[in-house]
């Protein structure tokens, strides 16, 4: 495979911080080798990780290895770089679960199979559960000095007047363990890049000072800008919590929608990072949504190929049918094809009223599902006078007075909607 110029590509995405001198070149010479570290303290990835996953997937289409580095050993101690919490340890049950749901993961986006520059899937806690502590000290700590490592900005942040909590030992080693994870795959896969956010980039220069100081060889460190929301809010979160890429975490409708919801500002940059779409495409594709915005061809777009990367065809095309169900036209068939995870979605929010299952069987009629039994109207006399002007609907069908919900009306064998006039929804939902 012929080599592109991959810092070049990822420089026109908007995906360069930093880079160490000469990194170009050297990645220009011949197929290298580069990795990203990956927190395993989750059975899946959210979307906070999709960056250094597409970073590897450049790299990979430049021609070049990528190594996606699990760490089972640092994942278990906590970065200073990030939060100041520290983390949970993690068992070895638990932590090989959570490693092999991440490659089915990294699967859709890197190719594992055999080739010279398939992709491959490491484990720091492979070699660094037999590491004794007084090996380490004696074999790795002697080389990088107390100051070099309180010179990085993560550390003296911590140790600012403004941080009252410090720093523990555990979090004050954890650059050099990152480091020796450089220095091991240097020496074993002769990898010779780590690339990472730009948080990261003190922990990844003190592993190319170990490689040169302990390896006497030379190495190279890229990061990419950590992404931001044009309006200060965290990339990749929501009330609900992050954007996680299994679907049983986040359902794909949601998925889609947070893409969807971007801002003009936002969507322009993540369609470059988080698509492979070509310059050409982008730039055409920037030009028609500024001559219509309303539109949002430009977030519809990024939704399309985000989803589809992350969860295929099949479920992109589900989260659009649900997106209908709300913000277009849909039929009662529509809503049964939902399954119960995005129809809870859908309607998260929506006023709900609970009924037994008792009353559906032996039939509800309309005045009781719109007043006496669910309180969605005020009386009887308002949801009458509601049916008589056919503004009431059951599953986005309209209804007159003399209509009873029966058991074949149930979506999911639990839930029936209920309409007044275009902008008010309810939910029947039968106990259980």
């Amino acid at each position: 495979m012929e080599n592109k110029n991959f810092v070049q590509e990822l420089k026109w995405r908007g995906m360069l911080n930093d880079v160490m001198p000469g990194t170009e070149e050297h990645l220009l010479e011949k197929m290298r080798s580069a990795y990203v570290g990956i927190d395993p303290t989750a059975d899946s990835l959210h979307i906070g990780h999709l960056v250094g996953v597409m970073m590897l997937r450049h790299f990979q289409l430049a021609g070049h290895k990528p190594m996606a580095l699990i760490g089972g050993a640092t994942g278990m101690i906590g970065d200073p770089s990030g939060k100041s919490a520290e983390r949970n340890l993690l068992d070895e049950e638990t932590l090989k679960h959570n490693q092999d749901s991440i490659k089915k993961q990294l699967e859709r986006f890197l190719d594992f199979s055999e080739g010279e520059n398939n992709a491959i899937l490491v484990n720091n806690y492979d070699w660094m559960k037999n590491f004794s502590f007084l090996d380490f000290a004696r074999d790795i700590g002697k080389h990088i000095t107390v100051n070099y490592m309180m010179a990085k900005d993560s550390v003296k942040k911590r140790f600012s007047a403004e941080s009252k909590e410090g720093m523990s030992f555990t979090e004050f080693t954890y650059q050099l363990i990152q480091g020796y994870d450089f220095l091991h795959l240097y020496q074993q896969k002769d990898c010779t890049l780590q690339m990472g956010g730009s948080d990261q980039w003190g922990n990844i220069t003190t592993g190319t000072e170990m490689i040169r100081r302990i390896g006497k060889g030379k190495a190279y460190a890229l990061t990419c800008p950590l992404i931001t929301k044009a309006d200060g809010t965290k990339f990749g979160k929501t009330e609900g919590g992050n954007i996680w890429l299994d679907k049983e975490r986040t359902s794909p409708y949601k998925f889609y929608q947070y893409w969807l919801n971007t801002s003009d500002e936002d969507a322009e940059k993540y369609i470059k990072i988080f698509t492979f779409l070509g310059q050409q495409e982008i730039q055409n594709l920037l030009k028609e949504h500024q001559e219509a915005p309303h539109l949002r061809l430009l977030q519809k777009r990024l939704g399309e190929e985000v989803t589809i990367m992350v969860h295929g065809e099949e479920d992109y095309e589900k989260a659009i049918q649900a997106s209908q169900v709300l913000f277009g036209k849909s039929t009662a068939e529509d809503l049964k094809k939902l399954d119960k995870a995005t129809f809870l979605d859908v309607f998260e929010g929506v006023p709900q009223a609970v009924v037994s299952r008792a009353d559906i069987e032996q039939g509800l009629d309309m005045i009781a599902a719109l007043s006496a039994k669910t309180n969605f109207l005020s009386s009887n006399g308002e949801a009458r006078r509601a049916l008589q002007a056919n503004s009431i609907a059951v599953n986005k069908e309209k209804v007159k007075e003399d209509f009873v919900i029966q058991p074949e009306d149930l979506i999911n064998d639990q839930y029936v909607i209920l309409n007044k006039g275009k902008k008010n929804t309810y939910i029947i939902a039968i106990a259980d």
